[in-house]
């Protein structure tokens, strides 16, 4: 709470000090001498520069894509009252926070919350994901890396071979394959999107063709499947199902980074050149060596 309010304050002071004209005009005097804007800068930077400047921006795109209005502020602002009651005031008091410099957070935090639910979620979506959730299924599995691999279990099932001997010769899941590949029961969402597909296509004692993941090729056999009891109904699970399944396509940080990317970048300090590489997923320093080695 304290940290993001303190430092989008004063990330937003620090880079409006820079956007002046003249770096030697004093910001501060003692009478050991004076500190200028450039001395100022340049400390901040070199105390939490990247930090900083994450902030500042990723509040500056936000609130450009989105608008939080002030009633929606005191409406959470209310709820934390309410939740802490008699507390709340020391609790500010323990955060070196003012109730202005809580509610900015709170509007931060809500601009988040209005990107977070502006990732799209058909209601196709939300339907197959109700419609399989009402289902557990047990199921095992075969993983292998390559598909040929795959096939060539395949074959050998098709061949009238053991599941769960196959599994402790060919998988490479060490954690289920001396069980015969045996997953136990799970249900939507446990695994990943491919896989949770595929199994979910498959009728009782079906096996699957190979089935590409992430970690690799799947030859999966339905074993059982069971009504979830008091599922509840489609009207009663939407919203839920909705949040889950933007929290699958990457939540925030997914929302994050495309607004970012969106926002054409360019960073004229060549100190912070390589702010927003964690989240963008680029490092000028990492392509400079490349391109050194390339040149070698």
């Amino acid at each position: 709470m304290k940290k993001t309010v303190l430092a989008i304050a004063l990330a937003t002071s620090v880079f409006a000090l820079s956007a002046c004209n003249s770096g030697d005009e004093v910001v501060v005097s003692t009478k050991y001498g004076d500190i200028t804007k450039d001395q100022f800068y340049d400390e901040i930077k070199d105390l939490a520069g990247s930090v900083l400047l994450e902030q500042v921006v990723l509040e500056q795109v936000l609130e450009n894509k989105y608008e939080v209005s002030d009633k929606e502020v005191e409406e959470r602002l209310n709820q934390y009252k309410d939740q802490f009651g008699d507390s709340f005031n020391d609790i500010l008091k323990q955060q070196g926070l003012t109730e202005e410099q809580f509610k900015s957070n709170i509007r931060f935090t809500l601009l988040q919350e209005k990107a977070k639910n502006d990732i799209k979620i058909s209601d196709e979506e939300i339907k197959k994901y109700y419609e399989q959730g009402k289902y557990e299924l047990h199921a095992r599995h075969i993983l292998v890396d390559d598909e040929k691999t795959a096939n060539e279990v395949l074959k050998k099932l098709k061949n009238g071979e053991d599941f769960a001997k196959l599994a402790k010769e060919y998988s490479k899941d060490t954690g289920n394959a001396e069980n015969g590949g045996d997953l136990g029961w799970f249900t939507v969402g446990n695994m990943v999107p491919e896989f949770n597909d595929a199994a979910y296509a498959l009728k009782a004692n079906e096996i699957s063709e190979p089935v590409k993941t992430e970690f690799g090729y799947h030859i999966i056999q339905l074993l059982d499947k069971r009504e979830v009891e008091n599922y509840g109904t489609l009207e009663e699970k939407k919203d839920e199902i909705r949040q889950t399944l933007i929290e699958m396509k990457g939540g925030i940080n997914a929302k994050i980074e495309e607004l970012l990317k969106e926002a054409d970048i360019n960073i004229k300090d060549e100190d912070l050149k390589n702010a927003f590489s964690q989240i963008l997923g680029t490092d000028t320093d990492d392509d400079d060596k490349e391109a050194e080695s390339k040149e070698k």
